[in-house]
């Protein structure tokens, strides 16, 4: 991880403290339906799951053309940010949940998220990834999500019997807007992003005016 750029990097660890948050909900989000939703069923389950991926799936090409539109990568860190925001809002969303339209909801808000973050991380992360370490930086990527989930899989059925759903909610919540705190360190080395320049020049316009 050392070996990396730090723009590579921080959107590495983003990753693993997001999706090891989602992780947490993953396993046990079916029976959470069922025990705790009135009127909680397989089909509202199922259904919950085909809401957010027909919201993934049809915003998230709109969502990497419009990207493609602007130069720079400006736009693409405030999606990557407010995407993260959006879906790790969601996670605290289901501690008030009761009834099975809260849940779909939910769903819809988190297909929104994923497609805004989606679209603002692969951006990133291919115009940033270092050169010749293309298929092991992507693979660095994958092994540690992949990981972070696995643990967070056996960790959730534990905090769930221990703690129950909203506390493990709670914490795949915290675990989300954590990764927004690391994207957050990447604010001066994303083109665009609070640029000196065009904070100078709006000084200057104000200097100009009085």
């Amino acid at each position: 991880m050392t070996k990396v750029s730090k723009i590579v990097r921080c959107l590495i660890l983003a990753d693993i403290s997001f999706w090891t948050g989602w992780g947490l909900v993953s396993p046990i989000f079916a029976i959470f339906i069922v025990e705790k939703i009135q009127g909680g069923t397989a089909l509202v389950v199922g259904t919950a799951t085909a809401i957010y991926w027909i919201f993934r799936s049809l915003l998230v090409l709109p969502s990497g053309r419009l990207l493609d539109k602007y130069a720079g990568e400006k736009d693409d860190y405030l999606f990557l940010v407010v995407g993260n925001f959006i879906a790790s809002l969601v996670l605290f969303g289901y501690i008030f949940a009761t009834y099975p339209w809260h849940i779909y909801l939910l769903q819809a808000f988190y297909g929104i998220g994923i497609a805004m973050a989606l679209s603002g991380w692969r951006a990133i992360f291919t115009r940033n990834i270092d050169k010749g370490k293309e298929a092991s930086e992507w693979a660095l990527d994958d092994t540690t999500i992949s990981l972070g989930t696995a643990a967070a899989g056996v960790l959730s059925g534990l905090l769930v019997t221990k703690m129950g759903y909203s506390f493990t909610f709670f914490i795949a919540g915290i675990l989300g807007f954590l990764s927004i705190i690391v994207l957050l360190f990447l604010r001066k080395d994303i083109e665009g992003v609070f640029n000196r320049r065009f904070h100078s020049n709006l000084k200057d316009i104000f200097r100009t005016k009085q």
